[in-house]
């Protein structure tokens, strides 16, 4: 539902009626600015700003006959107009009232996705405050590594959309641009002054030096900014997929009562919304090749960006919005198991440790190669005994790499049994959380 009204608020700013609607704001901030510079009397400025409307329908009667989609806009303003028309649309170019026009949909529709945003790390913080210090083995190449905690799976999250938020505000002052340069851009017919009391009015920058268009290498980097955190938080969603693996079953995406997982197995919990981001994301991405290609558009100007733009805009921000809204959901909902995650750690009869082992017999004057050949031997001997389906812990209800460590001769003629078994102590692998989350979090 969340998901749904999230996505109603950011479509609406990119409905056929939002764009003519951006158009004619341009249009008042030029007449405004014209009153301004002395052109148009206050009078006619007046009747300009205050009645000045336009039909969605009639527009699109007109471009029926006129195949030209702003002079169709104009035209029905005027109609909602006196003499004061005149001065509707004076000095300017189509692209001034349309890419001008554009900047204030995407501006308006990046602060949603800014404050998304900020919705989502605020959840990440709250699940990673919450799982601190909850234990999970950590994995490289799939294969189990080391401990870590689940609170520093989701800081590394929180400090990924750090810099998204970071490059998003950053690519605002970059889209938020627009022009009344007039055609060409050389603003023959309209002084620089025009442009920027318009600009200003519309709380946009000017164009520094257009020629008919503000120029794609924008809309590329609001396209690329918004594929790179896509990408982010699709990780994050592939995240959750693994650990909700029946063989992992770590973490679930919540099932609520009633929900179905499939049509065929009734047992089945799938992690639905987490594949669906995954999906999403893609879609994402893929926007950058078209915003790319934009960019090398014919000398002044030419209009092969258009059709491609009425596409990706509004397509790249609701989706981007709705996926935000559905990691928020998936975060903030999730269920944790920590008894699961300690099983897991201890799958592997204490492997985990080997490192802690290795780095202590150096200390002890044992050479790099022989600590390493010392502690793999014995890990060899755990690997083999899991192939076989054999216990992982011993009789006395210890891990049985510990056991094997503990009747090595030449590993005991290095360590004392209690340094051996100091190097099984989990609070070694948690003692800089603190330290990490005092860096991410502050």
């Amino acid at each position: 539902m969340v998901e749904r009204y999230a996505r109603e608020e950011m479509t609406q700013h990119w409905t056929q009626h939002a764009r003519y609607a951006a158009w004619l704001e341009v249009e008042k901030a030029a007449v405004k600015a014209w009153n301004k510079l002395g052109l148009i009397p206050d009078e006619d400025c007046k009747k300009i700003v205050e009645n000045a409307t336009f039909s969605v329908e009639r527009i699109e009667e007109i471009e029926a006959v006129t195949k030209h989609d702003l002079i169709a806009f104009t035209t029905s303003v005027s109609e909602s107009l006196g003499d004061e028309s005149r001065w509707f649309h004076y000095g300017m170019t189509s692209s001034d009232a349309v890419d001008t026009g554009v900047a204030l949909q995407m501006k308006a529709s990046l602060e949603i996705i800014i404050r998304d945003v900020k919705m989502l790390m605020e959840s990440i913080k709250k699940r990673a405050e919450e799982h601190k210090m909850t234990l999970m083995v950590g994995r490289s190449h799939g294969i189990h590594g080391e401990p870590i905690t689940f609170g520093l799976t989701l800081a590394v999250w929180y400090d990924e959309m750090t810099r998204h938020l970071k490059n998003l505000e950053e690519t605002m002052d970059v889209i938020a641009i627009g022009q009344i340069s007039g055609a060409m851009g050389n603003f023959a017919h309209a002084p620089l002054e025009l442009e920027e009391l318009a600009m200003a009015e519309l709380g946009l920058k000017p164009e520094p030096c257009s020629n008919q268009v503000v120029h794609r290498d924008r809309y590329a980097r609001l396209a690329t900014a918004l594929a790179m955190m896509a990408s982010s938080i699709e990780k994050f969603a592939v995240q959750v997929r693994h650990l909700q693996r029946t063989e992992v079953y770590e973490a679930e995406e919540f099932f609520a009562k009633g929900q179905k997982g499939s049509s065929a197995m009734p047992h089945k919990r799938n992690p639905i919304l987490t594949e669906n981001i995954t999906g999403l994301a893609r879609i994402i991405r893929g926007y950058c090749i078209p915003a790319m290609e934009n960019v090398a558009l014919w000398h002044e100007r030419d209009i092969s960006h258009s059709s491609t733009e009425r596409f990706w805009l509004p397509d790249a921000f609701i989706t981007t919005n709705f996926m935000l809204h559905r990691m928020n959901n998936v975060i903030a909902n999730l269920t944790v198991m920590p008894e699961n995650m300690m099983k897991n750690l201890n799958l592997t009869g204490g492997l985990v440790f080997s490192q802690r082992v290795l780095l202590e017999l150096p200390k002890a004057g044992v050479s790099r190669e022989d600590a390493y050949k010392i502690v793999q031997r014995n890990a060899m001997k755990v690997w083999e005994e899991i192939q076989q389906g054999k216990p992982t812990l011993n009789e006395k209800g210890e891990s049985i790499y510990l056991g094997h460590l503990l009747a090595d001769e030449d590993l005991r003629s290095k360590l004392s049994e209690e340094e051996i078994r100091e190097c099984f102590n989990y609070d070694y692998y948690t003692k800089n959380v603190d330290g990490i989350f005092k860096r991410v979090f502050g």
